[in-house]
């Protein structure tokens, strides 16, 4: 026994003390947070402690019944903290079991010193929150308390976020309107009509900001399968100049077959800037709209794209969840894909513990990425962090105990996940030359 607790505590305190290089967040700017919030904001309307549940947690709420007019009312900064609690509470005991109120719950204990949320202390928290949020908070926040280098951010907003600390906050650059979430309303502003000059616009975009980008992403599942045929060029163009001329002129199929043509030419594109390209897969985000059939194709639609881009990069977020034995399949067969566990340790850390077992057990250990936030606002990433290293930790240490891994694979396997793996894909350095040389031209 005391031989199993010396391993269990060496796996930890390896997990724990090896800095992260978060693969996956939408944080807002910092800039943003430094500013009075706006009730009409839909990623800052309030800076009181009802904000540490904005996100994610906002949705097990109306996941127990919670009403858009609670929800007006519990954002709203005009509101009394007090006030906001008594709308919350009896919410709280329906669904305070969840993984999103945990993370929330490590967040108060690491972050404000408080071990769980209630009446007695939600003002205190409140001010806790409003003194802290000044220049330099997230910094302080992602290196100094969660113990994070980094964070790679996928912008709700932007293409790609002039972000104010490149260092800290490196960026990905959102495909989805150019190709798999075509806009009808950017088409016109570019007045491209012709599917050659739609070409010069997605090459004018990787121009301006593949070489300052750490990957690209595509969040096309959540509108559409990620089944993308080989369509030509003869086919496309006919395609494409109709839906320049009307918004409304193709039929789901047609303008599936573009968007289908537009995202190969874009993956292209991405490989040419040595970029890595992102896809969300399984889980969908908010309440009442996730189509399961089609989530549960995901990882067989994929296997033709796969094939066709041997050169390229593909990885396949969130493990796919609840359909991540699939994925875990898919890394095991092609050499070109790697899974991230981004977020699937707020959706159900225990099915990640058991995903990371076996995945440990089919998959090289090279080919994982251990943790991303997927937060916008900056705070709960301290408690997901919390989670994601105790589960880390627990799938390894079971894994040593139970025969099937030795300490010493075990603790590459987490160095592996944790920095090392993104440390080998993405091109850090590369990036923040780029950015270096753009911000600051003279100094390179």
């Amino acid at each position: 026994m005391m031989q199993n607790r010396q391993i269990i505590t060496t796996i930890e305190d390896v997990v724990q003390r090896t800095p992260i290089l978060d693969t996956h967040e939408h944080l807002i700017e910092e800039a943003r947070r430094l500013a009075e919030p706006r009730v009409d904001d839909p990623f800052y309307p309030c800076n009181d402690w009802s904000y540490l549940y904005h996100h994610y947690a906002r949705q097990d709420l109306y996941s127990a019944g919670f009403t858009s007019e609670m929800d007006r009312q519990f954002f709203d900064p005009q509101v009394d903290p007090k006030d906001k609690w008594r709308i919350f509470a009896p919410f709280y005991e329906r669904t305070g079991n969840t993984a999103y109120f945990l993370a929330v719950r490590h967040t108060l204990r690491l972050l404000f010193e408080e071990e769980d949320i209630h009446e007695g202390n939600v003002e205190r928290i409140s001010e806790k929150m409003r003194a802290q949020t000044c220049k330099g908070f997230y910094n302080i926040i992602v290196r100094d308390v969660a113990n994070i280098e980094s964070c790679q951010v996928n912008s709700l907003e932007y293409m790609l976020c002039e972000t104010e600390y490149p260092d800290l906050l490196l960026q990905d650059m959102s495909i989805n309107w150019l190709c798999t979430g075509l806009s009808h309303q950017a088409v016109v502003s570019s007045k491209s009509r012709t599917l050659e000059e739609w070409y010069r616009t997605i090459d004018w975009h990787f121009e301006r900001y593949g070489p300052r980008a750490i990957a690209v992403k595509t969040q096309a599942a959540y509108w559409r399968d990620l089944s993308f045929d080989r369509v030509t060029f003869e086919e496309g163009a006919p395609l494409f100049a109709r839906f320049a001329n009307d918004a409304h002129a193709l039929s789901e199929g047609e303008l599936k077959a573009l968007q289908d043509h537009l995202f190969h030419y874009c993956v292209q594109r991405a490989i040419d800037y040595h970029l890595p390209i992102k896809l969300h897969c399984g889980y969908l985000a908010e309440n009442n709209k996730m189509p399961l059939g089609r989530l549960k194709r995901i990882a067989s639609d994929l296997c033709p794209l796969l094939q066709a881009y041997p050169e390229a990069s593909f990885i396949l977020m969130h493990i796919g969840y609840p359909y991540q034995h699939e994925f875990i399949a898919l890394a095991k067969h092609y050499s070109n894909i790697y899974l991230d566990m981004c977020w699937a340790w707020l959706v159900n850390p225990l099915a990640s513990i058991h995903f990371l077992k076996e995945a440990l057990m089919a998959v090289p250990s090279a080919k994982l990425f251990g943790f991303g936030g997927d937060y916008y606002l900056v705070e709960p990433i301290v408690g997901h962090a919390w989670i994601a290293r105790q589960g880390i930790a627990q799938a390894l240490s079971e894994l040593v105990l139970e025969g099937w891994m030795s300490e010493e694979s075990a603790l590459r396997a987490a160095r592996q996940m944790l920095r090392e793996n993104a440390l080998r894909l993405f091109e850090y350095e590369q990036v923040q030359r780029e950015w270096q040389r753009q911000h600051h031209p003279g100094s390179i």
